[in-house]
This record gives structure tokens, sequence and C-alpha cells, in this order.
């Protein structure tokens, strides 16, 4: 049918003989096509795509935030938890003249993972009436829980459960390489949504009290695996603070509510607006993710859909302030993992394989080409005669990675491949905030834009 729409005959719709040998006159077998077949038949493509043209990208910048260290995390999708973390521990340093400091990632990877599951079991019991190859059910069950994320889920995490220092709830095995632990956590919950639909089937007046009791030991045994893999969070712990200098300046009792309220001045989920360069919707407009939320009782992910020249302002107002930002792009493109510099120049794909690779940033959103793949930490911005010519970002995969731990990227990368920002209420223009206060338009969580960022 579709073939017929667009004028192509039935004997054109498969690879015939004749098609094959007209189709394969696109390799000439030239001296410089046999040239390039021996080199791609022992090196990668990208090596050889590096373009000896790039300029040298320095590594000063006008306006840079105050930071300390970096973190890794290692094998695991977590980076939207790192970055959101990143972005306290750079304020809580600041403000209290620490060293080097870091909160526990795992500490909140466990209750993110436990709140995940609570999310899927309760999606299935809300769905429970709809067919099993509903869009809905359907994407439930291809996503029963996973370790990848957005900053919405920091806010909603830190505000239920507070915070504690790495040292209290350090990394375990299973916390930096969590693939084996998503697979065995993601079958028993398909499991028990099979469990739920037919405890639901059974009878149209199933009490709900009966349905919540079934959840409530099916998320028995998520916590137990749980505490087998990243071990049991602190109710209560001892934490003595050290100065910059290594001096100790006081030791106290805390809870994680009490530790976040002493260390953090921020309301993390009024406090803080979500803004996307989004080039499949209308700028000037808010978006809501339906169910795309870490926590049941939580918030759906809300955005801001704004030009780039919007976002950047608020993003430089914010460096200026020593203000770090979450911040998430796609990072793989274009990137010398090497030096750790983000630049369109770094590798010539076309020269190389003699195609072309003309999308641009709405083109490949629209064709799944490129997307949100990972957060990071904004920390500076290099300006000149005002204008911003490349811009940092700490990155978690380690302090050796890249340029001391960071990724350097162009303005003009920036543009292509930069998707989101967080950033405090305060550096967001009055016409930005006074869009919030109109009714969002709401998108489904399985829009190809809105992936977790791992």
């Amino acid at each position: 049918m579709l073939a017929a729409l667009c004028g192509i005959s039935a004997a054109a719709q498969g690879i015939s003989p004749e098609m094959l040998k007209d189709i394969s006159t696109g390799y000439a077998g030239t001296p410089a096509d046999k040239a390039l077949r021996n080199a791609l038949n022992t090196t990668a493509i990208n090596v050889l795509a590096s373009s000896a043209d790039v300029p040298h990208l320095d590594t000063s910048f006008s306006d840079e935030v105050r930071t300390k260290g970096r973190t890794d995390q290692q094998s695991s999708g977590r980076c939207w938890l790192f970055t959101g973390l990143n972005v306290l521990r750079a304020r809580m340093i600041d403000r209290f003249d620490l060293g080097s400091f870091t909160f526990s990632q795992n500490y909140l990877f466990f209750y993110d993972q436990l709140e995940k599951a609570n999310l899927f079991l309760q999606g299935i019991i809300d769905t429970a009436d709809l067919p099993l190859d509903d869009r809905k059910v359907d994407w439930l069950l291809s996503n029963p829980i996973g370790d990848g994320g957005q900053f919405t889920g920091v806010a909603d995490l830190v505000t239920k459960y507070g915070l504690v220092p790495s040292e209290v709830m350090p990394e375990t095995y299973c916390s930096n390489n969590t693939s084996q632990m998503r697979s065995i956590l993601s079958r028993k919950l398909r499991e028990d949504a099979l469990r739920l639909r037919d405890a639901c089937a059974g009878s149209k007046n199933k009490k709900k009290a009966s349905l919540e009791d079934m959840k409530k030991e099916m998320l028995k045994d998520i916590y137990h695996v749980l505490a087998l893999c990243l071990g049991v969070p602190p109710s209560e712990f001892e934490w003595t603070r050290y100065d910059s200098k290594g001096e100790p300046v006081s030791t106290k009792t805390y809870t994680p509510a009490s530790f976040r309220d002493e260390f953090i001045d921020e309301d993390l989920r009024d406090g803080y607006v979500m803004v996307m360069n989004d080039p499949l919707r209308e700028y000037g407009k808010v978006y809501e993710i339906d169910n795309d939320r870490h926590v049941y009782d939580g918030r759906n992910w809300l955005y801001v859909n704004l030009p780039m020249d919007k976002i950047k302002e608020m993003a430089i107002a914010s460096i200026k302030d020593n203000t770090a930002m979450y911040f998430s792009c796609d990072v793989g493109k274009f990137l010398n993992r090497k030096t750790g510099i983000a630049d369109l120049r770094n590798f010539d794909y076309e020269s190389l394989l003699g195609v072309s690779l003309g999308m641009d940033k709405r083109e490949r959103v629209l064709t799944h080409d490129s997307g949100s793949s990972h957060a990071m930490t904004l920390i500076a911005v290099d300006l000149r005669e005002g204008n911003p010519v490349k811009w940092m970002v700490e990155n978690s995969w380690g302090p050796t990675y890249g340029y001391k731990g960071n990724i350097i990227m162009t303005d003009e990368w920036f543009d292509n491949y930069m998707f989101r920002l967080v950033v405090q209420k305060k550096y967001v223009p009055a016409d930005v905030l006074q869009m919030l206060d109109g009714k969002p338009e709401v998108l489904p969580a399985w829009d190809p834009m809105f992936l977790p960022e791992e």
C-alpha cells in the first residue's frame, strides 16, 4: 500500500538482480576507495575521520564556578543523580569553606530504585482495566525500572529522604555496576505485574486494600534485594565537618533530613526551573511529561521550551554568580574523548566516507538521530565582547577523563547538541516565569525527546 502511494511499482519494491547491479556502482573501487578500505579494515571510523584542521581551543574561561573534586558514576546510568548532587555540593563547599566533599549517591539511589518500583507497580494497578497491548501498559512493561532519570527525581528524592555524606553510605559494586541488579529487578517487577493484573481481573470488586497489601509484599522483596546490593540506608549518623584546611569544625549526630536542612538552603522543588531547547515544539510554552517522574507522589517532568539565546542568558547569569547548573546534552556527538573537547569540526565523516550528513537539530531529533543522553554540571563560560565562545561542564566519569574530568564545548556545538538546563528561579526572567502560570501541554512518556539521561 505504501509503495503504491509513493508511485513505486511492485517489481521495484525489493532489490532485484538488475537493481543490485545498478546500486553496486555506488562503489567505484578507485585507488582512493581501496586505500580507505584497507584503512577501515583495521581502524575505527572516528579515528580516521579525526580532522587535522581543528583549530586549537584554549582552556581558559572568563567566568567559572568554584568547584573541588570530580566524581565517577562508573558503569551505571546515574548521571542525573551525580549531576544534581554535584550542583548542591558546589554550593555547600563554597558556603561552608569545605575541602573536597561529596554526597552519597548510593543513599539516594537506594530510595530512587524503591520509589521507581512502587511507581511501576502502582501504574500497573492504575491500568489494570486496559488490555495488555495498550500503549501505556506496553510502555510500563518495557520500562519497569532503570537507573536513568532527570532533575525532578533529584528534587523529589532529596525533599523526601534527605542527604548523607558519601562516607556514611559509600558506593558498592552493584551501585557502580548496575546492569545485573537492574535486570533482576526488572524481571521480578514484570512477574509481579502479571500477578497484580490477574488479581484485578479475578474480581471486578477487588478491594483496594487487598491490592495495596499485595503491592506492599512485593516491595518488601525489592527492598530486600536493594539492601543486599546497596546496603541499608542509615536513619542516623555522626559526622565531623572539616574546613578547606583540613581542620575539624564540628561533630554532630544527624538524620538525613537534619543534614539536608543544615547544609542545603534551597527549595529544590519550587526554587528551580527546567528550560529546554526542544526543536520539535513551539517556543514560549510549558510542557509536562506524563508519568515521567521518580516518585509516585512526586511531580512529573515540567519544562519551558525556549530558543537558545534565552537559555544562554540564564546560564551566563548563573555562572557569573558562582552557581552551577544541571545541564544535559547529546554527549557522544563530535566529542574527542581524549581531550574532552566537543567541537563540530573534530570529525569529518563526510570527506572520509563520501556521503552527506546534513540534518539540522530538529531533523535529527525527529528521526531519533539525536536526543538528550547525558547530564553534567555546567560550570564555566568564556565570553568575548559579551558573547559566549565556549562552555565547560563538570562530568561524572572520573577525574582523569577528558580535560581534568571536564568537557569543553564550543558555542556552535552547544547550539546543536545542548537540550536541557535547570536554573534557580532568581536567574529566570520574569516573562519566562509568567509562562509557568499557564496550563502545560501534556506529552506521553514514550516521546523520543524524553528518554532518561544516563
